[in-house]
């Protein structure tokens, strides 16, 4: 090798690859931290393969492009410049803006592609080859057990092919965590049933372990078995008489096994292919474009390695004629189908085709195969995949495209113009676009944008606005920023990124630092919105999303939304007046842990992880603020108890907090050690005393069965160290809230103190009731403050010192922060969690793992979120042809894991009618010009659409309605609807509308109530 840059590898910096663990796990991780991989080609679609495989983590990267760079390279490589043009080689111009992705990654150049460098790699992936390379390449890597896969974009057609050897090891086929449930009762037969109805979603084929069994011990050995499913809530297992006879518990988890796949050759399968189906609608094209990918290489062979002209007739001719003889030679292929010669054609038409889109969709395709062979997790495709997006082409009426119209005319975006011609392109480059957001997704969006020219026309511009700034956890999912970046506005890296990318951009890219919501609209008001040709999402919350939903139905804007969540993605097209919203459906609500389970039957790490960050809610957030409030608001427990008579709780933590106030740090670790005493001891301790080991139920029945599990008290080991850990954060945070520093205390410090601990005797408290279902926890929430008298309140509240005596006193809440492992935070709540699932006999959890449900991340890795921005920008092309036709529109669904992909077409919006007239319930509304008076609205509707109009509201005020009183109503019938506003809210309408909604009750010419649209006053 030459150019070679060595760098050390360390183990996983979780800092950097934080999300990407979510979805890998490390066993993956480190498995492809060890992997070679060998990328060639080096244009856009090869690039953006490394970059994703670079981002990634493998454990180096080698490229091979001996070609010059061309000017029509810079159709989507984006780490291209004009300047490079001629100048050196592809891999040359590329190897440096590489590097700079990941540290971690060495990247280097091969000379030559000799089985000696070949077999050095785990993988190798080829682009921009002819077949008879690829087949000499894939014919060693075959025999010698490394990974080959091979990718080929030609306009709006791609193809793609994996082999991964003869015996390739599957860990893990889909990613998905392992399933888990609690036994209800085992049969001697082997039936398995589940508690309380629970399904238990296994599939036949799976395997499960057994835990907790009581009277089957031979269940408990920790071997698998595998399961055949009966139904929803049962499945059987093989056991004989020697198991024994079941009598309570038990829990099952489900168990992943690995598998073994076979592949072919690329020369077998050539012959006989075997494929993976992209879009079930086009059931019939894998084996037409089978033969046309071939038919292109044997053109490309015969000219010297040129493709077909730009929609040339005689060229594609020539490719149809090699597709006829290829189908004679491989009969298996098409079987009785006939040759598509239309769909040849169009392949042929757009075989110079280059556009980001495709590059970004099978870029990131390519790049999770690619990991997928390194790290042996997730299912690989088997064997090819052909995908196309015709759908895409504009209407030839307004964008006719011909061998004129589509030639090269020495323009960077020549590969777009072969496949849609010089007019689209220039509609493309004279859009005025919004993208909200510029993390994962925006930085990628932006980047094809840049590629395909986007806004850099004329009369071009781009707005890009994100409020957030950069990570470290950031770069290995956000290409566009670098270590250097962090603590930068996203916005204006990712804009001055793409700017270098594309310089045609300078000037063109607007960036804003504000959130797009209702306390923006003065920004982001009527004048910007109209002047949108479309707006784009890259946002990582549903609020902002349905918000920027609501903004786009009323101005009327096209929506491109999309997400991802690990391996998955989905992308949706909201169009004016043909589709549903983003809105129009939700996700189900998140199932919640119910209180009791909560507070005192745990059963999963989920339930203690929960318990301990609302633990650390408790004592470091919402304690300090209630203690801050009663210093800052005057008559605080008096104000408080005329709202809520329950403030025993709230008082009781601001004595507890103000009249045991730590003086020293040490004084805060005697704190944490006295908590651990009370929640890990003396809480569980109650609980049993509550309801002993042999407890029984009102019907007899074993108190401590199914999911509720009987708990031991923990005694402090200062040599467990969750134990110590819950002290040292605990210790930590409490300081911190009081303005105490840690004195630089180190393990010794805490061990001499906790040494001389000495903990309080437990003494049970009779009569205190614990909740065991969700009703009794709802109805004590209810009624706890009926339990107190108001004596008692007094003499809490008498305790507490005034705050007139602590003038300019105050507490430090404690804002939750998952990302700073300094700050004690995630390692209190693991420590909190694992100690009370120690309580519990439940299987503790590492901090990365806690980090993950405590913080509720969302799993991310750079190949999906690629991925799904070349769907959505295949969308794009449709909504600047602006289609009317819903069904050239799709809505995507993928799962890199499994895989899967699945796209339909967007449900329409509904459609309503009143008195005979249909309307589209998300897009219509009545629109009136200027600021008529009341009394003129009311006699439009009556007299243009027959509606009497019964009630009639401007956000929550009422402006009109039937029943008010006759004076009221004759008082506000001559006020214009500006001035009705204002009268009856008493605010003014603010000075930057443009535009008023006013929501009406209405009964159609049958005296009959009806839904309608709402108002729109155009002022």
């Amino acid at each position: 090798m030459s150019d070679n840059m060595q760098v050390d590898s360390p183990e996983i910096d979780e800092s950097l690859y934080s999300r990407q663990l979510y979805v890998l796990g490390k066993e993956a991780m480190l498995k492809m931290q060890n992997a070679n991989v060998l990328i060639i080609g080096l244009k856009g679609l090869g690039v953006e393969i490394a970059k994703n495989i670079a981002l990634a983590g493998v454990k180096s990267l080698a490229l091979y492009d001996p070609l010059p760079v061309e000017l029509k390279d810079l159709s989507s490589q984006f780490f291209l410049a004009e300047e490079d043009v001629g100048s050196q080689t592809t891999a040359q111009a590329t190897i440096g803006k590489l590097l700079e992705l990941n540290l971690y990654v060495p990247i280097s150049i091969v000379d030559d592609l000799s089985e000696s460098t070949l077999s050095q790699f785990k993988c190798v992936v080829a682009t921009n080859l002819s077949i008879e390379q690829q087949c000499q390449i894939n014919e060693f890597t075959h025999k010698n057990d490394i990974g080959f896969v091979s990718v080929d974009i030609r306009g709006l057609f791609g193809s793609l092919f994996v082999d991964f050897g003869e015996d390739f090891a599957v860990i893990d086929q889909t990613g998905e965590d392992p399933l888990s449930g609690i036994v209800s009762d085992i049969e001697s037969n082997g039936t398995v049933t589940m508690l309380d109805d629970n399904r238990h979603g296994l599939q036949d084929g799976d395997y499960v372990k057994f835990s907790e069994v009581e009277g089957m011990p031979q269940l408990n050995s920790g071997n698998p078995f595998k399961i055949e499913v009966l139904g929803p809530y049962a499945f059987k297992i093989k056991i004989d008489d020697s198991y024994g006879t079941y009598v309570k518990g038990g829990l099952y988890q489900q168990v992943k096994m690995p598998s073994k796949m076979s592949f072919k050759s690329l020369k077998e399968q050539l012959a006989d292919p075997e494929y993976v189906f992209s879009d079930f609608a086009k059931f019939d094209r894998p084996p037409q474009l089978h033969l046309g990918f071939q038919a292109l290489q044997a053109f490309q062979t015969k000219h010297q390695g040129a493709l077909p002209r730009p929609y040339n007739e005689e060229d594609a001719a020539e490719v149809i004629r090699y597709c006829e003889e290829l189908k004679t030679q491989n009969p298996s292929v098409l079987g009785e189908a006939e040759l598509d010669a239309k769909l040849i054609r169009e392949l042929a038409f757009q075989a110079t085709g280059d556009l980001p889109g495709m590059v970004a969709f099978f870029g990131g395709l390519t790049a999770q195969e690619v990991l997928k062979c390194c790290s042996s997790k997730f299912g690989p495709i088997k064997q090819f995949l052909y995908f196309d997006s015709l759908e895409s082409l504009p209407n030839e009426k307004d964008y006719p495209r011909n061998a004129e119209t589509t030639k090269p005319i020495g323009s960077r975006y020549d590969g777009q113009i072969a496949v849609f011609g010089s007019a689209f392109q220039e509609a493309i480059s004279n859009l005025n676009v919004f993208l909200v957001g510029s993390g994962a997704i925006g930085c990628e969006m932006l980047k094809n944008w840049a590629m395909m020219g986007l806004g850099s026309g004329p009369r071009g511009k781009v707005v890009v606005t994100d409020n957030d700034s950069i990570e470290k956890s950031n770069l290995n999912r956000q290409f566009l920023f670098r270590p250097k970046d962090v603590g930068s506005n996203k916005s204006e890296v990712a804009a001055r990124a793409v700017q270098t990318m594309n310089p045609a951009l300078q000037g063109k890219i607007s960036t804003m630092t504000d959130k797009v919501g209702p306390e923006t609209e003065d920004i982001f008001n009527d004048n910007f919105w109209e002047s949108l040709d479309f707006v784009t999402n890259a946002l990582d919350n549903v609020e902002a999303r349905t918000y920027v939903d609501r903004r786009c139905i009323f101005y009327k804007k096209p929506l491109l939304e999309s997400g991802t969540l690990g391996t998955k993605g989905n992308t949706q097209v909201v169009i004016p007046g043909m589709t549903e919203s983003y809105s129009s459906s939700q996700d189900p609500p998140e199932k919640s842990i119910p209180l009791c389970t909560l507070r005192s039957f745990p059963n999963k790490i989920d339930h203690t992880i929960a318990w301990a960050k609302s633990l650390f809610q408790g004592y470091f957030a919402d304690s300090p603020e209630t203690v801050n409030l009663y210093l800052t608001q005057p008559n605080y427990v008096e104000q408080t108890l005329k709202q809520n008579p329950d403030i025993k709780g709230a008082l009781t933590e601001i004595a507890n907090l103000l009249n045991n106030r730590p003086y020293s740090f040490n004084e805060c670790i005697k704190w944490a050690r006295d908590e651990f005493e009370k929640k890990y001891n003396h809480d569980i301790k109650q609980l049993l005393y509550n309801f002993p080991e042999d407890a029984v139920t009102s019907t007899g029945a074993p108190f401590w069965s199914g999911p509720k599990r009987a708990p031991k008290p923990l005694e402090f080991d200062i040599d467990n160290p969750d134990h110590v850990n819950f002290v040292i954060a605990g210790a930590n945070l409490l300081a911190y809230i009081y303005g105490l520093t840690d004195q630089n205390a180190t393990l010794s410090d805490y061990k001499k103190i906790l040494e001389a601990y000495v903990p309080a005797e437990f003494v049970p408290k009779a009569g205190l009731a614990i909740a065991t279902t969700e009703e009794e926890a709802e109805t004590q929430a209810k009624t706890l403050s009926g339990a107190f008298e108001e004596d008692e309140i007094k003499k809490i509240a008498a305790s507490i010192p005034e705050p007139s005596t602590l003038a300019g006193y105050r507490l430090t809440p404690i804002v939750f922060e998952k990302d700073d492992d300094t700050n004690h935070h995630i390692e209190f709540i693991t420590a909190a969690s694992n100690c009370r699932a120690l309580n519990y006999g439940i299987e503790t959890a590492d901090a990365s793992k806690t980090k993950f449900i405590a913080g509720k991340i969302i799993p991310a890795i750079a190949t999906t979120t690629t991925l799904v921005t070349g769907l959505v920008c295949l969308e794009l092309y449709k909504v600047v042809a602006k289609h009317d036709d819903i069904e050239l529109f799709k809505n995507g669904f993928i799962n890199l894991a499994l895989p899967f992909f699945g796209f339909s077409e967007p449900m329409k919006s509904q459609k309503n009618s009143y008195n005979g007239k249909e309307f589209d319930a998300i897009w219509d509304r009545f629109e009136i010009q200027g600021d008529i008076k009341l009394k003129e609205l009311l006699e439009y509707f009556e007299t243009k659409e027959k509606l009497e109009i019964s009630m009639l509201s401007y956000d929550v005020s009422l402006l009109y309605a039937s029943f008010l009183p006759p004076k009221k109503i004759g008082d506000r019938l001559e006020m214009k609807i500006t001035e009705l506003i204002e009268s009856v809210s008493k605010k003014p309408v603010p000075a930057h509308a443009k535009h008023l909604i006013l929501e009406i009750c209405c009964d159609d010419e049958n005296g009959e109530d009806v839904e309608v649209p709402y108002v729109l006053i155009k002022l």
